[in-house]
């Protein structure tokens, strides 16, 4: 398999499914003709200073937007009546590590139903139902994942440290990965680099378990440089990248030969006699220096060196930027915003979290033009409409139920182009590196249609049902848990919708076309009575279904805004 295809032009993941719910091509999709020739303007002069404006629930759901795969209406509202600091302070805050994931799946019969199989023998046959499980678990950590960063930045790592649980085939293996990613996701990078270079599942996707004396592979040596630390400069001259040279990459390769994977121990091992042991020495870019051989410990000492160029922080913090506040990096951006937070890295020793607090607590976090600027990936969109109005999902009781929940949610990220464990090569997805598209690349004539699906099933009145569970939001009893002058006010039903679903304002047109969807030709008061019929008897089926539609049908009609792609 090329993992460095992104090198080229691709097309897109397959996508539709068949009336049976089976994977099926969609056509090829090209890049719409209304995408980005160059990259947009935008003007901003805010700085990384503390920001000291207004704190309130747009302002806390802008923060927890960008934060959560989508706030709740509470979460929102406790993040308003909370400060700034507070709540910097509990999405930095390491939430206890999960329970691993189950066995879901009749065929496996390894272990009975509702228990783990991490730890268990590899078995091929077993395997698809296993990374399957794996996948939904990952999905369910998403939904439950509390007003913490750990979910986000979990993500964040695995489309920068990539691998693709396809490719590796080992539910073992990608497990292990995603823990050390979630383990390390607001911890320190430079430890999480050392970690993630020798855990079998990097190991086998890179070929380093490959890697010789007499043959080594380039593979993650040049990933280790490129895509994942120093990133690639212009190039001044033959095989020289500003940062690194093609010379680096073979002295690097020497560096990590030797190591192999064991599947019986689910871990990276160093064989000495597969070690090239002779002196690696570096080009200007890294001062000339060398390391001295060094056996199992030379790859650390690689990662030092590395870590000791400047061009590694600012190259993390680029990416940092651009998953949390936008893509465009203009002069300005890079002076104040990127330097200065490449500098707090060093100074903390690479830890990741002062970064993100000085970032997600800065003036320029919440200047209004960084407010509304992302398209949401499928991921956030998908998880994000399912917590936004708190569906209930199968209990834990319940294990074949909840994951089968959990795999509808997979699918529909998948249909929309970002499937959970597998992106499409060893850059991550597209959208947050491809100029000067970006993330209008999860927008197309493909995706489109199946994002709009995938809220019309949530929020219809029928829903998602699956092992005999129904998925829907209850909107009823989300209007009802608003204050009752609220809910009874079709204006402010609208507004606490548009509050909670849409990061900019709305128009007065816009308000006026989802009043229509509301009560379609009706006066105000159509609202409040038939809301009020419906307190009065709130058993009588025929009553809650006649708000219960109105309801849908409004927030359908939002979710199917150009502004619900925003975050």
């Amino acid at each position: 398999m090329n993992r460095r295809a992104f090198l080229r032009k691709h097309p897109p993941l397959p996508g539709a499914a068949s009336a049976a719910g089976a994977l099926v091509a969609d056509p090829p999709e090209t890049v719409s003709p209304f995408a980005n020739k160059k990259l947009p303007a935008r003007t901003t002069s805010s700085t990384l200073a503390p920001y000291s404006g207004a704190w309130g629930p747009d302002q806390a759901a802008h923060l927890l937007r960008r934060c959560l795969f989508g706030p709740t209406r509470g979460e929102i509202q406790a993040a308003a009546a909370s400060t700034l600091a507070l709540v910097l302070d509990g999405l930095l805050t390491v939430p206890a590590a999960p329970a691993a994931p189950l066995n879901v799946n009749a065929l496996d019969t390894t272990v009975p139903i509702g228990q783990t199989w991490v730890g268990q023998s590899f078995d091929q046959t077993l395997e698809g139902a296993r990374r399957t499980s794996l996948r939904d678990w990952w999905l369910g950590q998403q939904l439950m994942q509390g007003v913490s960063l750990s979910e986000k930045m979990t993500l964040f790592w695995h489309n920068h440290f990539v691998i693709e649980f396809s490719t590796i085939n080992s539910a073992q293996y990608g497990y292990e990965y995603v823990r050390l990613l979630r383990q390390q996701a607001l911890g320190n990078i430079r430890q999480l680099t050392k970690d993630i270079t020798i855990t079998p599942a990097m190991l086998r996707y890179l070929n380093g378990n490959a890697s010789t004396a007499g043959a080594p592979n380039e593979n993650f040596a040049r990933e280790l440089m490129e895509l994942f630390t120093l990133g690639k400069g212009p190039l001044i001259g033959a095989g020289n990248y500003t940062t690194y040279t093609e010379a680096d990459v073979q002295a690097a390769a020497k560096v990590l030969t030797g190591w192999r994977d064991n599947p019986a121990t689910v871990s990276g091992y160093f064989t000495a006699s597969r070690h090239d042991s002779s002196i690696k020495q570096f080009s200007s870019a890294f001062g000339n220096a060398h390391i001295a051989p060094n056996g199992a410990s030379e790859y650390q000492d690689l990662i030092d060196l590395i870590f000791l160029q400047p061009s590694t922080a600012a190259f993390l913090v680029r990416k940092l930027y651009r998953w949390f506040v936008y893509y465009v990096i203009d002069a300005q951006t890079e002076s104040d915003i990127i330097q200065p937070l490449a500098t707090l890295l060093v100074q903390h020793n690479y830890d990741v979290a002062p970064v993100l607090r000085a970032l997600l607590g800065s003036q320029h976090f919440f200047d209004v033009a960084n407010v509304g600027c992302l398209i949401k990936s499928p991921l956030d969109f998908t998880v994000g409409v399912c917590r936004q109005f708190e569906l209930a999902f199968p209990p834990a009781s319940s294990p074949v139920a909840q994951y089968g929940m959990w795999e509808q949610l997979y699918s529909a990220a998948y249909l929309q182009q970002q499937p959970l464990g597998d992106p499409p090569n060893v850059a991550g997805w597209a959208a947050y590196y491809q100029t000067p598209q970006y993330h209008e690349l999860w927008i197309n004539a493909v995706t489109l249609p199946r994002r709009n699906q995938t809220t019309d099933l949530f929020l219809s009145t029928a829903g998602y049902t699956r092992n005999g569970f129904t998925l829907k939001a209850d909107l009823v009893a989300w209007v009802q848990a608003l204050p009752a002058t609220t809910a009874q006010n079709p204006n402010l039903v609208i507004a606490e919708f548009a509050q909670l679903m849409v990061p900019i304002v709305l128009t007065t047109n816009q308000l006026d076309f989802l009043k229509s969807a509301l009560l379609p030709g009706l006066p105000d008061f159509e609202w409040t009575s038939e809301w009020n019929q419906y307190l009065a008897a709130p058993t009588n089926t025929v009553k809650r279904n006649t708000v219960a539609g109105r309801l849908s049908a409004m927030a359908r009609a939002l979710a199917g805004l150009a502004e619900y792609q925003l975050s």
